[in-house]
């Protein structure tokens, strides 16, 4: 393969994931009309029915793309499962306290929460792994500490929802690496894990007549049965999407959602948000800027280096 066929091929796969990855943002920035919807259900049926209906598609997928192999290989390791059912177990915790969230009007929290995500996950990097923080990140920290300080200030109280979120998933991605296997086969794994408590919750419902499924109206049936393309899809289309990027677009890209979410709970679900969350946020994107600053010149210097024929460097 020649070189500007290899560019060639190269710029389309990048084309591909900033599409998959894009639609998978733009998705969960959308999500949260999604749990508006299904507020009036018990947060522990949703959560069920999220992992139940996410396994057929997961395993179509999987099966679609040829790789039951290295998922086989999982099923057979206890370690592989037992890192798995830590990851789902964290998953599902920052999964409810989401849906928790957005149906107690505490959206504003949650877009708070995914904000900081990065620089929790850095600071994660930085006390576990040993990870040398840049004098830029280490500003970012300090102004998303700050941050929390004053919304603690102001309330009395720590910001749990938001922190909360931050933190399982920062964990989650933290374990989540110790696994040695592809995302789409990592989170077919800690969905069959987590469907085995799921269906005896969902099967215990309907024994004791407390089911919304199948036996409520058929709108609560049809909003459970979608729970599991909302959660499966986008993610699954981020898990293709990230491979044909590196790393500083997927780290642009990831303020999407929560900025997407932000302006939902503020302008649609209209949340308080006042003079102490408008500096509090201040902070945050003060923080993000400092923080995305050598993403940003990363991705500028790729953008030349495509202009002017370079090929691109896709590996992360």
């Amino acid at each position: 393969m020649t070189a500007q066929a290899l560019s060639a091929d190269t710029d389309n796969g990048a084309r591909r994931g900033f599409v998959l990855a894009l639609a998978a943002y733009f998705l969960w920035g959308l999500l949260p009309f999604f749990m508006k919807a299904v507020a009036h259900l018990p947060l522990a049926e949703v959560v069920a029915h999220r992992i139940i209906w996410s396994v057929p598609i997961a395993a179509a997928v999987l099966v679609w793309l040829g790789r039951t192999a290295d998922f086989k290989t999982a099923l057979r390791s206890p370690r592989m499962l037992g890192m798995a059912a830590l990851t789902a177990a964290l998953i599902t915790i920052n999964w409810s306290i989401y849906v928790w969230a957005i149906a107690v009007d505490r959206t504003v929290e949650t877009a708070l929460g995914y904000y900081i995500n990065p620089l929790v996950s850095v600071s994660v990097g930085a006390i576990f792994l040993g990870e040398r923080l840049s004098r830029l990140q280490i500003v970012a920290v300090g102004l998303a500490t700050v941050a929390v300080v004053v919304l603690t200030i102001d309330s009395g109280t720590l910001p749990w929802v938001s922190l909360a979120l931050a933190f399982s998933f920062a964990a989650y991605g933290f374990f989540r690496k110790t696994l040695p296997i592809g995302p789409s086969q990592g989170f077919l794994l800690e969905v069959l894990i987590l469907s085995i408590p799921a269906l005896g919750y969902i099967l215990y419902l309907a024994a004791t007549g407390q089911s919304h499924f199948a036996t409520g109206a058929w709108q609560d049936t049809a909003l459970l049965l979608c729970c599991g393309p909302i959660t499966a899809v986008p993610l699954l289309m981020f898990a293709f999407g990230a491979k044909l990027l590196r790393l500083s677009t997927i780290g642009i890209m990831q303020y999407i959602a929560p900025t997407m979410v932000f302006l939902i709970a503020v302008l649609i679900f209209h949340e308080p948000f006042g003079m102490t969350q408008a500096v509090a946020f201040a902070l945050i994107w003060a923080a993000l800027a400092i923080y995305s600053w050598p993403m940003l010149t990363a991705l500028a210097g790729a953008s030349r280096g495509s202009a002017s024929g370079t090929t691109p460097d896709t590996t992360h």
